[in-house]
C-alpha cells in the first residue's frame, strides 16, 4: 500500500515507523509547518503516487485537506481531533467527490472496544438511579484539544444508552450540576499518553471503566488498519465512521 502521510508531526512519524515494518510504501510527508517534511498540501501528483493518505494533523486543516481528497480522488484515514463541529460540512466534501473517507476519534482497538463496553454498562446501570455518571481523561500538555475527541465520543455513547444524562458539560462548574448533565472534566500535563476513565458512583460504592493507553503507536496500528480497509477491493467509496471498520472486523 502508498501511503501519503499528512501532518508529520508525533504520530505522523509513528505512522510511518509501523507503515514501513509492516511493508508499506510512504510517498510523501505532508505538512506545512516541519522542515522535514517533503511537501506544504496535497498535490496532485502525490495523490496519483498513493494508495491512501493518513491524516494525524491541525483540526484546522481537516477541511480543506478533504478538499484535496475529493477533488484528487483520494481515500483517507483521518484520526485528527478537534473538528466534530465542521463534521457535517467534511461530510458533504465527501459526498462530492468520489473517494473513501474514515474518520475516528482514536483509532486504538482497544479504546473502541472500550466504547462498546461503555454503552451496554450504561444500559445495565440505567435502572439504578443511585449511580451518578461522569467521565474525566488525562493527556499529555501538548494535546491541543480538551475535552478529547475520545471524551467526547465516550460521552455520546453513554447519552445513546442512559435515560437520565441528556446533555454533556465540558466546563469548569462553580454550582452544583444538574440531575440530566453529563461532566465530562480534562487535566493536562507531564507526558500521559491518554487515560479515560467513565464511573458510576453512588452513596456505598463506585464503579470504573477505564482505558489507559501506554502510547501512540496503538492508535498508527488503527490508523493503518483502517487505510488497508479502506484500499480493499478496489478500494470502498463514501463517509465512514471507525464503527463500520469495527462492525466488519466483529461480523
Amino acid at each position: 500500500m502508498r501511503i501519503a502521510i499528512v501532518g508529520y508531526g508525533r504520530m505522523g512519524r509513528e505512522t510511518e515507523r509501523l507503515a514501513g515494518a509492516a511493508g508499506h510504501d510512504i510517498v510523501a510527508r505532508i505538512d506545512p509547518h516541519v522542515a522535514e517534511a517533503d511537501a506544504g498540501a496535497l498535490s496532485a501528483d502525490i495523490a496519483a503516487a498513493a494508495d491512501v493518505a493518513i491524516e494525524f494533523g491541525a483540526a484546522e486543516a481537516v477541511v480543506d485537506n478533504a478538499r484535496r481528497y475529493a477533488q484528487y480522488g483520494l481515500a483517507a484515514a483521518v484520526g485528527t481531533t478537534g473538528w466534530g463541529d465542521r463534521l457535517d460540512e467534511v461530510s458533504t466534501i465527501v459526498a462530492g467527490g468520489g473517494s473513501g473517507y474514515l474518520h475516528a476519534s482514536n483509532f486504538s482497538l482497544g479504546v473502541q472496544l472500550f466504547l462498546r463496553l461503555a454503552a451496554r454498562a450504561t444500559a445495565l446501570l440505567d435502572p439504578f438511579d443511585d449511580y451518578d455518571i461522569a467521565i474525566f481523561e488525562r493527556h499529555h500538555r501538548r494535546k491541543a484539544d480538551s475535552p478529547s475527541g475520545t471524551a467526547l465520543t465516550i460521552a455520546n455513547a453513554v447519552l445513546g444508552a442512559s435515560s437520565r444524562k441528556r446533555r454533556v458539560a465540558t466546563e469548569r462548574l462553580d454550582r452544583p450540576i444538574d440531575a440530566d448533565e453529563l461532566h465530562v472534566a480534562s487535566v493536562r500535563g507531564g507526558e500521559e499518553p491518554g487515560t479515560h476513565t467513565l464511573l458510576w458512583d453512588s452513596a456505598d460504592d463506585t464503579i470504573e471503566l477505564t482505558h489507559r493507553a501506554r502510547g501512540r503507536a496503538n492508535l498508527a496500528a488503527g490508523a493503518l488498519r483502517a487505510a488497508e480497509w479502506l484500499s480493499a477491493g478496489g478500494g470502498r467509496r463514501g463517509m465512514y465512521g471507525i464503527d463500520d471498520l469495527i462492525d466488519d472486523m466483529l461480523a
